[in-house]
């Protein structure tokens, strides 16, 4: 089974309708989302019902800390960040609210754990961005295999049974396998807002059957997703970043 795995979208409808086509191309036929649809882009309502959409068709959907932010005021985010959750605040209907206060904050699935920020504590939103956090993480589990969003840039680590970590810089489109020897940690990377210097869409593919997991640069119309987010009266900043992909 092809597992299509999307995370931080953020209200980014361009990349996230090219990361969707591209693993229907591929013939994933299962998708997780790993949270944070809403925030810094202009099309929350639209990214909210297509997640749904695909929820009611089996999907797993896993709550993000921006999604949480729409109704819990005391999260804390960046300035711009607050920005764009205010303005959300006033794009969302009843529907899509109850649809994110709805979400858990991790699913585990067989093997699989799928969480939208670091395993170990989950509601604290810590980032998994080094090998000590993805090790501390990995502890905190008994998943074989742990998926995760956040970071916005893509890496795998791997620990043995002797307790070395390895981390794996993915490559785009080269399959990685997942050796049962190790136990996982998989950062999927952002569709809506990469942060790698990357400017394309990341996702990525699990072949659950095979057990090997291939990350995906996905390119989409940047120029529209930055104009609709002007248009919108969000910060600059917000659409300037995604064509330089930081």
């Amino acid at each position: 089974m092809l597992i299509a795995l999307l995370t931080d979208i953020h209200s980014n409808r361009q990349a996230f309708e090219a990361c969707l086509a591209h693993a229907h191309a591929q013939h994933a036929e299962r998708f997780v989302f790993l949270g944070d649809y809403v925030g810094y882009g202009a099309d929350p309502e639209w990214v909210i019902e297509t997640v749904r959409e695909y929820v009611g068709k089996g999907a797993i959907a896993i709550v993000g800390n921006h999604d949480r932010a729409v109704s819990d005021p005391s999260l804390s985010l960046n300035h711009n960040a607050q920005i764009a959750i205010e303005w959300t605040r006033g794009r969302l209907g009843a529907e899509a609210r109850a649809f994110l206060d709805r979400l858990p904050i991790m699913v585990e699935d067989g093997t699989r754990l799928y969480v939208h920020a670091d395993p170990a504590a989950p509601a604290r939103w810590h980032y998994v961005a080094d090998s000590e956090t993805a090790r501390h993480s990995l502890e905190a589990t008994r998943a074989q295999t742990a998926f995760v969003g956040h970071v916005h840039v893509p890496a795998l680590y791997g620990v043995a049974t002797t307790g070395k970590l390895t981390m794996f810089q993915p490559v785009p489109g080269v399959a990685i396998p997942l050796l049962k020897q190790r136990r996982w940690l998989s950062v999927v990377g952002s569709v809506g807002q990469p942060r790698d210097g990357n400017p394309a869409a990341a996702y990525a593919i699990l072949n659950a059957t095979t057990l090997e997991i291939t990350f995906w640069r996905v390119p989409y119309d940047i120029e529209t997703a930055a104009a609709r987010i002007r248009a919108a009266g969000l910060p600059d900043a917000l659409a300037d970043r995604l064509s330089r992909g930081r």
